[in-house]
């Protein structure tokens, strides 16, 4: 009756049931259990609340009258043993937060904004074209070597940290990078610990040169284009809005084909001007890119290629089309992974990282070319979100930093009864901000979509798992 994906226990207290793709799924939020359900059992479900008898309620066997009796009570039986499991319907947890009190979190992660200048041009740049809205500029050697020592410091017992090197481009400052990271090896042997470096690029000035660089050293690499080349090259252009699609895209093969070790993904957003952004998310895929992620834009209402409540309905069927697209490639051969798809249910990140999400403000942290240091990238243009400096680290403000460490589930009454709060840890600070003004009131359109994207990525895990 049951095709049973039981995974690593997650704790919760509501069931979340829907269909999709033909396949009935049942999310029991809290344990983190998922069960594919037949349609009887579906049905079943719907008329259940907690707690359960071991006997079949007698309004449920009138209202399925339909099915033979003993269909029913089988149907039954094997719903009462999950839930005797601890598998459906269990309890949320209870007296589990992650710490606020920032003097005592260490900070694990960081951006290195190496270069505040950037040679395209993109339309939704939230930076405000590799600025930050302020004079450009490129990080010098010795900022970027006392911004190690910072995290090296800062990171106290944790040994496995992470640095991504960000802008603007960053390889308009490779010099910087190189140095950087030659720093960072030599530091972490002294003290013990593993610096795992990203960087993050709009791909036009990779060569020879830096792609070998990039896969000797980078555990990941991010690496920016936008789908389909009508699509990415009305948005993503050069200073002299001429497109880029046409120089990168040999690129990032080159980088991709000759990547031995480490993790990549070829990274686009969508925006009101292409809605149907599963097109851009498979062309990417048909382009030899197994690795993709293609995420929304987070701009003001008043920007018109901002993503809008109304636009909801597209982006859900996209999402579904999107899945329905992924299962066909995989039962071809030619799968391919989809970040926001990228559900790990058989252990996942632990119960801390499901509480408190990203960690933004708290455990990773944004430092600009000047050593400002402030709680993620997409803060670095609001000056009143500084949080001090890596010339000054005992004048980081710890209360600022414990406002950002308080942005979690187990605090946001708005998340409290959502069913998807485990996977998304309470969304993105940043997000809530550009969208409210205030860090802790979730923005709805990435509620919606998160929601959607979970949903698919059961649906591809039932699918895939058959």
């Amino acid at each position: 009756m049951f095709l049973r994906l039981n995974f690593k226990k997650r704790n919760k207290d509501m069931v979340h049931l829907f269909s999709q793709q033909g396949y009935n799924i049942a999310l029991d939020s809290a344990s983190g259990a998922v069960h594919v359900l037949t349609g009887i059992a579906a049905e079943m479900l719907r008329l259940l609340k907690p707690p359960l008898a071991p006997v079949c309620p007698v309004g449920v066997r009138y209202a399925l009258a339909k099915y033979p009796a003993e269909d029913v009570a089988e149907a039954y039986s094997d719903l009462y043993s999950l839930y005797e499991d601890g598998m459906l319907f269990s309890e949320d947890m209870k007296g589990v937060a992650p710490a606020s009190d920032a003097a005592r979190i260490p900070v694990k992660s960081m951006c290195l904004h190496v270069s505040h200048d950037c040679n395209m041009r993109c339309r939704y740049c939230f930076a405000g074209t590799g600025s930050f809205r302020r004079e450009r500029s490129l990080m010098d050697t010795g900022t970027a070597k006392k911004a190690i020592d910072f995290l090296l410091e800062k990171s106290g017992p944790i040994r496995n940290l992470e640095l991504d090197f960000f802008g603007g481009e960053p390889l308009m400052n490779f010099g910087v990078v190189k140095e950087a990271v030659r720093y960072g090896r030599e530091r972490e042997k002294e003290l013990g610990k593993n610096i795992r470096f990203t960087i993050t690029t709009n791909g036009t000035l990779l060569d020879d040169e830096s792609i070998a660089f990039i896969n000797e050293n980078m555990y990941n690499v991010v690496l920016s284009i936008d789908g389909r080349k009508e699509v990415n090259d009305r948005i993503r252009t050069y200073t002299d809005g001429s497109g880029t699609y046409d120089d990168i895209l040999p690129l990032y093969r080159k980088l991709v084909e000759s990547r031995t070790s480490g993790t990549y993904y070829v990274r686009g957003t969508y925006t009101r001007e292409n809605l149907d952004f599963s097109k851009d998310v498979l062309s990417l895929a048909d382009a030899g890119f197994d690795q993709i992620s293609v995420e929304p834009v987070v701009l003001p209402p008043s920007d018109p290629l901002s993503i809008r409540e109304e636009d909801l309905p597209v982006l859900f069927s996209e999402y579904e089309k999107l899945t329905e697209a992924m299962i066909v490639r995989y039962r071809e051969g030619r799968a391919f992974n989809f970040f926001h798809f990228m559900v790990d249910l058989d252990a996942g990140p632990c119960v801390y990282k499901r509480i408190k999400g990203c960690g933004s403000g708290s455990e990773y942290v944004a430092v600009t070319p000047d050593g400002d240091v402030y709680p993620c990238h997409q803060f670095v243009e609001h000056t009143e979100f500084r949080l001090g400096s890596i010339f000054d680290p005992d004048g980081l403000d710890n209360e600022l930093r414990s406002s950002f460490a308080k942005c979690n589930i187990c605090t946001n009454p708005e998340c409290s009864g959502c069913w998807v709060k485990y996977f998304c840890g309470g969304g993105c600070a940043a997000n809530n901000y550009n969208s409210s003004g205030d860090i802790t009131v979730p923005y709805r359109i990435a509620c919606e979509l998160e929601r959607k994207r979970v949903e698919c990525a059961l649906v591809l895990k039932a699918a895939t798992s058959e």
